[in-house]
């Protein structure tokens, strides 16, 4: 029987010793948290009991849902083809306004909009498979469109909106009307509590007045609309925020510089000062104060798109690989042939095809309910896919040698084949920092996969709560872990287990086991570490790792049996994607182990105290 964890509304993590700008930022992120238990399939694997019943079968896309994208995507290709050059808008940092034109015609600004505010209604599967094209082709092209309608304007409003500012706006943004999101600052990344923009009610209390400067405005220059977050301060709430919707043409609002980077060339990322912006009150989006939360909840479903970029990058670099391999000869055969590059091919392959069932399993989630709780789900998909792409990225240029390294443009001057991976190498670095970097994505992670702990024992361990309740805390948190931690080391069925082939059947009963152990592990870092393991963030990256390369294999296993399924008929098919899963499941094994080991046994503290002694 499933034991469930206490839920105290109260729990709370000790800040009674942190500096008063942690405590701030902790607070203030704690209290923009969704209020409900995260009951995912990912949350579910970090408490050792994984709920299988949520990844099997795998959801699978309605014959009709599909038909829709396909038509679109039919369409959406025709026009990249015809009239998108990617390496001149990498070459010049330009995206002609014949291209956005075109795309503006064809609904690509609205793609997830209801019909009834203009745009193509899609579904969130049907949005990824737009971005997996996207992401194979341009990376400038895919950030403004990704930028415009999953962090931009309209996501936010499809969420929070009221129906008149979905009227107002929505149609607005379908029809090609660049939006922009305006949250990061110069010296605000990550944490929220020091954005300095403020938003200072009118007497009447029917406007607001915006003043502040937003540093790395994805769309900025090309916006006719921006959510803006500014401070909204109470004396109950000193660091309270609210998002607002900003019309460019309004006075005050000024593009100050546009930013130039190592990729994206494109991008049209930039410094917008807000100088005296007179706002109506009529323009905020879910309510005065609620602005941490609807970013936050924005950028969950946002980062959703990004790996589903990845994997088109991915499957563009696995087509480009496995052309070179075949035909470059070196020794006397095909270089695919030598077991150097044999092995990243295969690696390759097999990331790319975990990450593509990655990405259709949490868009699934979300075409399952609109309001789904997908944030830890999304984070690793951010996470482990930006991380897996920039490895296939980067052995697509190794395996390419000079050729890889060398433009496009060079290459199709020298009347060789024009293969962007050098373009795709520097577009594709950004990857693992922008909507969340790698570090702050496994903080992220962790603070999700404690929080069934922390409502259990956090008021136990919390110094600023007087001994007596603190006593209490600790006498309920010994009665849950006595029955919850034996039946840890217990095996468990897996939940609809039966209905796949035997090879995968295997693996996903190893990923059961898995799922117990780092649980039990993850129980004794906290009760040997207590308050003090949120301060070991290399240690808890590795538990982050263990938990999500397990939800990417449980994903990755129960998306090979639907390719099983359809090629029945198509032995060779089948075995290669037996063999594919089988392959990866290995390898993931394999980096569970080390991570494993790596638990018992590291340099943290020495790795810790050395850089303490390069910043001195």
């Amino acid at each position: 029987m499933k034991r469930e964890p206490p839920i105290e509304p109260n729990s709370i993590i000790d800040t009674s010793k942190m500096s008063a700008g942690q405590r701030a930022a902790l607070e203030m992120t704690e209290a923009a948290r969704e209020e409900r238990r995260n009951t995912g399939f990912a949350a579910s694997l970090f408490f050792g009991e994984p709920d299988f019943a949520k990844v099997l079968p795998f959801p699978s896309q309605s014959l009709e849902d599909r038909d829709q994208g396909d038509a679109f995507l039919t369409r959406l290709k025709r026009v990249l083809d015809e009239h998108a050059d990617p390496d001149r808008i990498d070459r010049e940092g330009e995206i002609p306004e014949s291209l956005l034109d075109e795309l503006a015609k064809l609904g690509a600004f609205g793609i997830k909009i209801p019909v009834k505010y203009g745009g193509l209604g899609l579904s969130q599967t049907n949005y990824s498979r737009a971005a997996m094209l996207l992401g194979g082709t341009c990376g400038s092209l895919t950030a403004l469109i990704s930028a415009h309608q999953s962090i931009g304007v309209p996501q936010p409003l499809i969420v929070f909106g009221t129906e008149e500012q979905k009227q107002m706006f929505l149609p607005r943004c379908a029809h090609g009307e660049i939006s922009a999101f305006a949250l990061t600052e110069t010296e605000v990344g990550s944490d929220p509590a020091r954005i300095t923009t403020t938003a200072v009610p009118s007497p009447d209390g029917e406007h607001f007045t915006i003043n502040g400067e937003k540093l790395w405005c994805t769309n900025g220059l090309r916006a006719s609309l921006f959510v803006v977050m500014a401070r909204t301060p109470t004396p109950e709430k000193p660091h309270a925020t609210t998002a607002f919707i900003v019309e460019n043409d309004r006075p005050g609002v000024e593009i100050k510089h546009r930013c130039r980077f190592m990729g994206l060339k494109a991008l049209y990322n930039g410094v917008i000062r807000f100088n005296n912006v007179l706002v109506p009150r009529s323009h905020i989006i879910g309510g005065e104060g609620k602005g941490l939360k609807v970013a936050l909840t924005t950028l969950n479903t946002g980062r959703i798109t990004l790996p589903a970029a990845c994997a088109g990058l991915a499957k563009r670099c696995l087509e480009i690989s496995t052309r070179w391999v075949k035909a470059r000869e070196q020794w006397g055969q095909a270089i695919g042939k030598h077991a150097a590059i044999a092995d990243k091919l295969a690696r390759m392959a097999a990331n790319t095809f975990a990450l593509e069932g990655l990405v259709y399993y949490v868009s699934s989630l979300v075409d399952k309910d609109k309001n789904a709780d997908v944030r830890l789900e999304a984070a690793i998909g951010k996470l482990w896919g930006s991380e897996r792409a920039w490895e296939i990225i980067n052995d697509t240029m190794q395996m390419r040698g000079g050729r890889g390294y060398e433009t496009a443009d060079s290459l199709h001057a020298r009347g060789e084949p024009a293969e962007p991976v050098e373009r795709f190498f520097r577009d594709a670095r950004i990857n693992t920092i922008f909507e969340g970097s790698s570090e702050i994505m496994r903080l992220f992670i962790a603070r999700e996969a404690l929080d069934p702990h922390l409502k259990v024992g956090a008021e136990a361990v919390n110094a600023s709560l007087p001994m007596k309740q603190r006593v209490r805390a600790a006498l309920r948190a010994a009665k849950f872990y006595s029955v919850w931690l034996p039946v840890k080391y217990v095996p468990r069925s897996v939940e609809g287990a039966e209905d796949l082939h035997p090879v995968l059947r295997k693996e996903m009963v190893i990923v059961e086991r898995l799922s117990r152990k780092l649980a039990r592990r993850l129980f004794f870092a906290m009760a040997l570490n207590g308050p003090a393991l949120e301060k070991k963030q290399v240690l808890l990256g590795r538990f982050v790792d263990i938990g999500s390369e397990l939800f990417v294999l449980a994903t990755t296993l129960a998306y090979a049996q639907t390719k099983i399924t359809a090629a029945a008929l198509e032995p060779v098919q089948m075995e290669h994607t037996l063999r594919l899963s089988q392959y990866f499941a290995e390898l993931t094994r394999q980096k569970i182990g080390e991570l494993f080991r790596g638990i018992a046994t590291n340099a943290d503290t020495a790795g810790y105290a050395v850089a303490r002694g390069v910043m001195a």
